[in-house]
């Protein structure tokens, strides 16, 4: 039986991010992951999730300025991309998370592949400190133009050049559907590398339950293939409220 993450960066974002904390709880969730929880005290996050019992997955790195949408892959942005590395692993350990996503940001080249590389094995030797994995995620062009990271290939070709056993894919259905489709067996061969999957319905990115991925069929094969680790639920509700829209997970709780 496949187990759900809720993102509280697109869930219960009306309200302050220990509230969305319980109502996921409340709603029948294992787990919960967010973006960007920086403006709250880490000992609030922390109190919400031990009074609820859920473990929170992972955070993102800052995006940095406006436009830039990530810092790692940035050329001449090495102590901002640290900083924000920093950030993000001393945030996540305080409140026991288990991951970072390590934003690239939008750039391209030699250069900026050079440059992911370089703050990635600084993420990834960090992040061993504390017992945290650090993921990477590509982002389609749609909804994230430039971004440097856009497939699967290109993630996997950068987790085996570092080799480090805490760098692992973060495969965002959405975007993976969007971009290259055949997310069965597409699912089936990275499995080795994916260290979370995230969903949302394609292409409007809301509730898994309309769209052209029949999500029931990817929760039962990630069942048969073994994969126990809550799938993190990363969509815009599409209706009044996020209650509203959770026919889909009723069948799993």
């Amino acid at each position: 039986m496949p187990r759900f993450s809720a993102n509280l960066g697109f869930l219960w974002t009306d309200r302050p991010l220990p509230d969305a904390i319980r109502a996921a709880h409340a709603a029948g969730f294992q787990a919960v992951e967010c973006h960007w929880p920086y403006d709250t005290p880490a000992a609030d996050v922390a109190a919400a999730l031990s009074d609820t019992g859920l473990p929170m997955l992972g955070l993102n790195t800052v995006r940095g300025n406006p436009g830039e949408n990530g810092l790692s892959a940035l050329p001449g942005r090495a102590d901002a991309a640290r900083a924000a590395i920093d950030q993000a692993i001393f945030y996540g350990a305080d409140i026991g998370a288990g991951a970072a996503h390590v934003m690239a940001g939008f750039a391209a080249g030699r250069a900026a592949h050079d440059t992911f590389i370089s703050n990635l094995r600084y993420a990834t030797d960090r992040a061993a400190e504390h017992g945290m994995t650090i993921l990477i995620e590509p982002l389609n062009p749609y909804d994230a133009p430039g971004y440097f990271l856009s497939t699967s290939a290109q993630a996997a070709d950068i987790i085996a050049d570092i080799a480090a056993p805490n760098l692992k894919l973060m495969f965002d259905c959405y975007h993976l559907q969007i971009v290259e489709g055949d997310l069965t067996r597409r699912l089936e061969a990275l499995m080795p590398i994916i260290g979370h999957i995230q969903f949302a319905s394609v292409p409007a990115r809301g509730e898994p339950d309309r769209g052209e991925v029949h999500y029931p069929h990817i929760f039962a094969h990630l069942d048969a293939l073994g994969y126990a680790a809550p799938l993190g639920a990363e969509y815009r509700p599409q209706g009044e409220s996020v209650e509203a829209g959770l026919g889909w997970l009723s069948p799993y709780i």
